[in-house]
């Protein structure tokens, strides 16, 4: 159980303020968002069914109700062990804050049990999603862990991997403070699109090629670290993830989601 709470920022897609409101839910209800600024307010479940777009963020919806950028503050909840919450939020987008999951997981009371322990669902059978050399993975594991990679044509982001075990590290220290990144020569193609309009310097570590425009980092290998965030984040939306190893390699939010797509084939 945690206290209520609430807090407000900047979308990084709309580039619109919006207020979010994370209360206890009944047990057994799960997690899920309540547009507070529509008529009824709509609620969209965070599950599988849910899932909308996958473009540079995770959307869900319910009918014409959408939420977009759930993945930080869902992968917040999962890795302090919140099964049942309700997210109140007035707009289309939940806010970035810092880019990290930091400000989230303050909020929340961090079990100090490995909430992934107490997880009896396993996975029997490897399971994999690719896109060209891109791909998303689930391998048989007695213990949880997750491996995550990135290879990008700049010089501080080649080639990096980071196995993260939950057993050994909490998420709170390990993963949530991980920001997430873009690159300076993609700024202005990508707002031209209509995306990252709220994204800036102090929400996003920006690098180009010759190095970090705005350190210092706060890990060495932040960028993965940050990746492997979103991945839990989006694999929650099977509401509990089963104990395996789960693998993400130059991977996408569309490639995350259809494995746990796939997953919950396998699970339900």
């Amino acid at each position: 159980m945690f206290t209520p709470f609430e807090l407000s920022g900047i979308g990084l897609h709309s580039g619109v303020k919006t207020t979010v409101k994370v209360s206890p839910a009944q047990k057994g209800k799960g997690r899920y968002f309540v547009r507070v600024d529509l008529p009824d307010k709509p609620i969209i479940p965070a599950s599988i069914e849910s899932i909308a777009t996958t473009t540079l963020s995770t959307e869900l919806s319910n009918g014409e109700a959408k939420i977009r950028t759930v993945e930080h503050l869902l992968a917040s909840l999962i890795g302090c062990g919140i099964e049942d919450a309700e997210i109140s939020i007035d707009g289309c987008e939940v806010p970035l804050l810092d880019g990290s999951a930091q400000e989230w997981v303050n909020h929340l009371d961090y079990q100090s049990e490995n909430p992934f322990q107490a997880v009896t669902e396993t996975i029997e059978e490897e399971i994999w999603v690719r896109k060209g050399d891109a791909f998303c993975a689930v391998i048989p594991s007695p213990e949880m862990k997750f491996s995550c990679g990135v290879d990008y044509p700049y010089a501080v982001l080649q080639n990096q991997w980071y196995s993260w075990y939950p057993q050994r590290e909490n998420f709170v220290s390990s993963i949530a403070p991980a920001r997430t990144f873009g690159f300076a020569d993609q700024i202005k193609q990508l707002q031209e699109a209509g995306l990252i309009k709220g994204g800036s310097l102090e929400n996003a570590l920006v690098c180009d090629h010759s190095g970090w425009l705005n350190p210092p980092l706060r890990f060495e290998n932040e960028a993965v670290r940050h990746k492997l965030l979103d991945f839990i984040g989006d694999l929650s939306l099977l509401g509990k993830i089963p104990r395996a190893h789960y693998l993400a390699y130059k991977a996408s939010h569309q490639l995350h989601t259809e494995l746990a797509k796939k997953i919950h084939k396998v699970i339900s």
